[in-house]
């Protein structure tokens, strides 16, 4: 039903006994021809259907209708609950304000305030900041406001289109086993049930045959009409429900010709090859449906909910809700995303990241479901749970983003409409012209004729594709790389250009103190404890970076008191008998005097090379310097190389000054574009694209508009609600070297598609020349459908076994 008046209201099955691609087009087709549905939409790898209601359509009516209609077509619907609304992002307060000053060179000084006061000339190297405060900016000529951002919208196929392949107008329709068969052991499954009752009817008609020689080819037909009877029911039902054309059709067709023809050994042998065919890409599409639903198997069945007093009930974890409190013993997986309460423990996040290393944390820090707690136990209190943990959400988007269709999809599917019909033409004239036109033997043609139409079936042509797509989505999911769709994966491998912003992306985001220059004979030590006890106020990044340094050798840090600022210009505090302040180059030059020579020059090299400068003063004397800066990544000169390798040219846009940005690229060794306002990012990265292809690589909260305006957006991001909803892609780890695995990943995954398809194109066209010239016949025919089917299903399934290089 195609109607226009639909209702909000959405109803979602879980169909059970799909075993390729065309079985999802089959079941749309069915379910489409329902009165009352509207936009049908099956996703073949995650095995959902989901379907809108017509307006005055009674969802309960409907629902029966449905699970009947597949019922009989062999499926099992098992309807599902609407999704629950998801939390949004939280918000972030912002941090106190706190006025100082420094000569600011670099994007970093600026990168986490939030809005409220005027700032100007956060971007110049080497100026005094008059007014300036490190909470609280409009930031003028600056890229990183801060806020959050819509997802940007990529063009990409729509997800009705998941799991939909016409096959040319075929429909094929697999022996689908029982759902209550989940888990059995192969050989006792309906399939390979069905496969030895066909094989026990051949071998009875070989005995039988060799006991009675003269009745040998009634005795085979009648084994033949035994064995096809399952597969002749089965298309004759496809054949009610829309779908005359069915490979089981043309399979029974086949069989049937060749035993009235006299060849009904063969026919035979046709079923039998034809029954273990689909076991096979049974078994295989299993395995491929495996790799991605393998992520939602991570997740523990089971979690230890603490009540008030402290005391522990197992319940399912699925019945965590936001604000529980549970226990992680050590050994055991997070059951919800949570903030630690209680203890200390390093965690594996791998199943999330990708990342091998244990991480340490404790209390106050976040933790994502499925990670585990190797040596400590914890005490949580849930944020997300169930569908809503990061994990789930990871799945539910691998699984969503394997269902859209690239441009290779659209180009098989199209190839595969025009494969079909001429095939079952050429298998038409083979048999008409011969006899017709050149006095050709009616029964030596109509025997290739019926080979040609087992030929016809493009279904490993068509699965060559998708079943490439979801290993490699769900290899890269498993690595912390998440791709979000077919189309997505295909543009990053072809990227001509990856520009990269700076601050958060190719650095760490956050400045830490590089160097400590002591204008006098003081031990260093003791100015940086100096130093830290006048910034211990406060919580802007400049003064934790201090405050850090300290903290990391190990020093006491004195009490400070009468704390106070100087606006734009320096932050005071009384140590011990002393009267100390941190602030600009200009206002230590005033309170002491001008810098000597070694130490002006000193402090230009520093700023030459993209740090924020800020002098130490205290007693009305000049103590020392100390430079700041956001550092780069440690992967980041690593990652750039690697592109390069790859053939890809890298380039910096960043808001930041060109001192800054000139410095960081020369280190990383790759092209700055400095200054850049956020409308000057759109254009680069326009003038860009016209020499081809361009990624763009932000921290996926502020970098919005150029990743929508990329040709794929790349977002770094630990799981974060922005990262993961703001690109098309989103390396979950945090490391700048993801962006070259995404690289050697999407042309792995390419190189596989081309294998595939050359498999499948290959060994029909092979069969299609050789049956025409009698070489082959019925048996080799289906050999090359089924064959190639699973051939080119277990060549995709090398893709789970990828990693990246670093791995």
């Amino acid at each position: 039903m195609t109607g226009a008046d639909t209702s909000e209201e959405r109803l979602s099955w879980r169909v059970e006994g799909m075993d390729c691609p065309s079985c999802a087009a089959k079941v749309e087709k069915a379910v489409a021809r329902l009165p009352g549905v509207h936009s049908p939409r099956l996703n073949f790898t995650a095995e959902r259907l989901s379907l809108a209601l017509a307006e005055g359509t009674r969802a309960e009516i409907l629902a029966g209708q449905v699970e009947s209609s597949l019922a009989a077509l062999g499926y099992q619907a098992h309807r599902l609950p609407a999704p629950r609304p998801r939390p949004g992002p939280q918000a972030h307060d912002p941090a106190p304000d706190h006025q100082h000053g420094h000569d600011h060179v670099g994007e970093a000084t600026c990168r986490a305030h939030a809005p409220g006061h005027s700032h100007t000339g956060c971007e110049h190297a080497g100026h005094d900041h008059t007014g300036h405060n490190h909470t609280g900016h409009d930031h003028v000529g600056h890229d990183k406001a801060g806020t959050a951002h819509p997802p940007h919208g990529h063009a990409h196929d729509d997800a009705q289109a998941a799991g939909a392949h016409n096959h040319g107008g075929l429909a094929h329709a697999h022996s689908h086993d029982d759902p209550a068969e989940a888990g059995l052991p192969l050989w006792r499954t309906a399939k390979a049930r069905l496969l030895a009752g066909i094989g026990l009817v051949a071998l009875l008609g070989w005995l039988l045959a060799n006991l009675f020689p003269g009745a040998a080819e009634w005795i085979y037909a009648a084994a033949t009409l035994i064995a096809v009877f399952p597969f002749a029911r089965r298309a004759f039902a496809l054949a009610l429900a829309g779908s005359p054309f069915s490979i089981e059709t043309l399979m029974v067709v086949a069989a049937l010709g060749a035993a009235a023809i006299g060849a009904a050994g063969e026919a035979m042998t046709v079923v039998f090859l034809f029954a273990l065919g689909e076991l096979l890409e049974g078994v295989a599409a299993g395995r491929a449906r495996a790799g991605i639903q393998s992520l939602v198997a991570l997740m523990p069945r089971s979690a230890l909910r603490l009540d008030a007093a402290g005391n522990t009930t197992e319940i399912p974890a699925a019945d965590l809700a936001e604000g529980d409190r549970v226990l992680v013993r050590p050994g055991e997986r997070v059951p919800a995303d949570g903030i630690i309460e209680e203890g200390r423990s390093a965690l594996d996040e791998s199943p999330v990241t990708g990342e091998s290393i244990p991480v340490p944390r404790g209390p106050g820090e976040p933790v994502v479901a499925g990670s585990i707690a190797t040596d400590g136990a914890l005490r949580l209190r849930v944020t997300r749970a169930g569908e809503d943990s990061t994990l789930a959400r990871i799945a539910a988007l691998v699984a969503e983003a394997s269902a859209s269709r690239g441009r290779a999809q659209r180009f098989v599917e199209r190839f595969a409409n025009w494969w079909t019909p001429g095939a079952m033409a050429v298998a038409a004239l083979t048999i008409l012209v011969p006899p017709l036109l050149l006095g050709g033997d009616w029964s030596v043609w109509l025997y290739r004729g019926l080979a040609l139409l087992l030929v016809a079936c493009p279904c490993a042509l068509v699965i060559s594709v998708p079943a490439a797509m979801a290993s490699g989505l769900s290899a890269g999911a498993r690595h912390g790389l998440l791709v979000k769709g077919g189309a997505a994966l295909e543009a990053i491998g072809g990227a001509r250009t990856i520009a990269f912003d700076k601050t958060g992306t190719l650095t760490e985001g956050r400045p830490r103190l590089t160097d400590l220059v002591p204008a006098g004979t003081e031990a260093e030590d003791d100015l940086l404890a100096l130093a830290a006890a006048v910034e211990s106020g406060s919580a802007h990044p400049l003064a934790r970076a201090i405050t850090e340094a300290a903290a990391t050798r190990g020093l006491a840090i004195p009490e400070a008191r009468a704390a106070g600022a100087i606006p734009g210009k320096a932050v005071t505090a009384r140590i011990g008998t002393r009267q100390a302040g941190i602030g600009s180059i200009a206002w230590a030059e005033a309170e002491t005097a001008t810098l000597p020579t070694p130490l002006a020059t000193r402090r230009d090299a520093l700023q030459a090379e993209g740090k924020t400068v800020s002098a130490l003063v205290a007693d009305g004397r000049l103590l020392a310097l100390l430079a700041l800066r956001d550092e780069p990544r440690a992967d980041a000169a690593e990652a750039i190389a690697t592109l390069k390798r790859q053939g890809v040219a890298t380039v910096m846009l960043t808001g930041d000054n060109p001192r800054t940005a000139t410095a960081i690229a020369a280190q990383l060794g790759l092209e700055a574009r400095a200054g850049l306002l956020p409308e000057d990012k759109l254009r680069e990265i326009a003038a860009l694209k016209s020499a081809g292809p361009v990624a763009m690589v932000g921290d996926g909260i502020n970098d919005a508009p150029a990743l929508a305006a990329a040709s794929t957006g790349i977002a770094m991001g630990g799981g974060t609600e922005a990262a993961l909803e703001a690109a098309d892609a989103a390396l979950l780890h945090g490391r700048v070297t993801g962006v070259a695995e995404l690289v050697a990943l999407s042309r792995d995954t390419l190189r596989n598609i081309r294998q595939n398809v050359g498999i499948a194109v290959g060994l029909k066209a092979l069969f299609l020349v050789t049956t025409l010239a009698g070489i082959t016949g019925l048996w080799p025919a289906i050999l090359a459908d089924t064959g190639a089917t699973v051939l080119v299903t277990l060549n995709a399934l090398r893709l789970l076994a990828w990693k990246p290089a670093r791995a």
